[in-house]
């Protein structure tokens, strides 16, 4: 079917010509990226067009001309020639499509149907953006064009310059965190992180869960082995064994050490002084006599004032029943017995620990001639001075208590006296001998001698 034409020579404004030039129409319609789709002027889709934008700033974007015509009404878009030209036309070469212009304001866009140029109004051209205050670098303002910030592109995507942006403490903000692409147990360490705020370190109790994860399960042969070197080693049990019985030893030592060297001599001196305590008594009661003694039976007591000793002398040299127990010993039994000191002639030899159990024989090395030694019994004190000194001999040699001892310098038989002890100290090798002779008799009844009075 065709169209109805006037007849010739009545077209008018009808005629051929008159409005558009045969295709137009079609090669703007073909000139649409989809003629169905495309927004028509006024509706526009581009994201270039932000009101807000606009509207947060309407006064910075005006040109100097648009200042000085007055005020001009904010728009509900920013208008953008560019975007729309982009946005309506396509993407095309340059002079394949039309071109728009601006003179004075006003641009100047091809009609799509007839291809006239109609003048559109046209935004104001937009002022350069203050620079927003921070340590961040500027850009630099584009004489030829406005310049665009990140509201104004046309799709947003993810801001790489802004978390690459230095802060005011000249660090970088942190990224951000990657989404859970794994299994659960990734799921769930993603969903523990977004109840953290950003940069908060994860706690110790969500490290140790994590740290935490099952492992593989072992074969029975590496079960095995495992436990065989979770095991020690015999050498080390031994090594264990026999350090633990050192140190026991150890223990034992220096228990008996203490035992022999503090202990015994505090409990001899007890023993000692009550023994001593006890021949006094029996003294001054009369229930005591000079004569024979049972081994044991304490029956005088020894002074030797430099030396600052007071010990009672018992019968024997039994070393449980009278050495131990902190008293001297008198040699009174079998091929060992001597004198007493009641008697007018012989050897007084007693004997005494040099070392533990009350040590009374313990400095006995110096004295020296003239030194007293007193014996006081229950009648008398007999008072001897020392005269010599053997510093060591066989404890086999039994001659130094006989009655004229070789070796003492005694020349005929008289009333002397004999201590022996030990030698060296702590020990029982050897025997010291210290020799004395009588120079007083003194009945108790006349009071004490004056080696013991000074």
């Amino acid at each position: 079917m065709t169209s109805l034409r006037p007849p010739a020579g009545q077209e008018g404004p009808y005629a051929q010509g008159a409005y558009e030039p045969d295709g137009t129409f079609e090669a703007a319609v073909e000139q649409l990226a989809d003629p169905l789709n495309d927004p028509l002027p006024g509706q526009h889709t581009s994201p270039w067009f932000r009101a807000e934008a606009a509207q947060a700033d309407p006064e910075a974007r005006q040109t100097p001309q648009a200042a000085a015509q007055g005020p001009v009404e904010p728009q509900g878009e920013w208008y953008d020639p560019e975007g729309y030209q982009r946005d309506w036309y396509g993407h095309q070469g340059p002079g394949a499509g039309p071109v728009s212009a601006t003179v004075q304001g006003t641009a100047v866009i091809p009609d799509p149907v007839s291809g006239m140029a109609a003048p559109v109004p046209s935004a104001p051209e937009p002022a350069p953006m203050p620079a927003a205050p921070g340590p961040g670098p500027v850009r630099p303002v584009d004489e030829a064009g406005p310049v665009l910030n990140d509201e104004t592109v046309a799709l947003r995507t993810a801001d790489t310059r802004r978390a690459s942006q230095p802060t005011g403490s000249g660090t970088s903000e942190p990224a951000p965190e990657p989404q859970p692409t794994g299994g659960r147990a990734e799921r769930r360490r993603a969903a523990k992180g977004r109840g953290r705020r950003r940069g908060e370190p994860r706690r110790a109790e969500e490290a140790e869960t994590e740290a935490a994860e099952p492992a593989a399960p072992m074969s029975r042969l590496e079960a095995r082995r495992a436990a065989r070197a979770a095991k020690d080693s015999p050498a080390v049990v031994a090594s264990r064994v026999v350090g633990e019985v050192f140190i026991t030893f150890g223990v034992l030592m220096l228990l008996f050490v203490t035992y022999q060297l503090w202990w015994t001599n505090i409990r001899a001196d007890q023993i000692a002084g009550r023994e001593t305590n006890k021949i006094q008594d029996d003294w001054a009661s009369g229930e005591r006599s000079p004569g024979v003694f049972e081994p044991g039976q304490g029956f005088a007591i020894m002074h030797i004032p430099k030396l600052d000793v007071v010990a009672p002398i018992a019968e024997g040299i039994s070393k449980e029943k009278v050495l131990d127990r902190g008293m001297i010993g008198h040699y009174g039994e079998g091929k060992l017995k001597t004198a007493m000191p009641s008697e007018e002639q012989g050897n007084f030899a007693v004997a005494g620990h040099r070392n533990t159990h009350g040590e009374p024989f313990r400095y006995i090395n110096k004295l020296k001639p003239g030194d007293p030694i007193v014996v006081e019994t229950q009648d008398a004190y007999y008072t001897y001075e020392m005269t010599s000194i053997l510093p060591q001999t066989s404890p086999s040699n039994v001659a130094v208590i006989d009655e004229v001892p070789p070796g003492s310098g005694f020349t005929g038989p008289g009333r002397y006296i004999t201590l022996t002890t030990c030698t060296p100290e702590f020990t029982s090798t050897y025997r010291m001998i210290v020799w004395g002779k009588m120079v007083d008799e003194r009945p108790r009844s006349k009071g004490k001698p004056d080696a013991l009075v000074g």
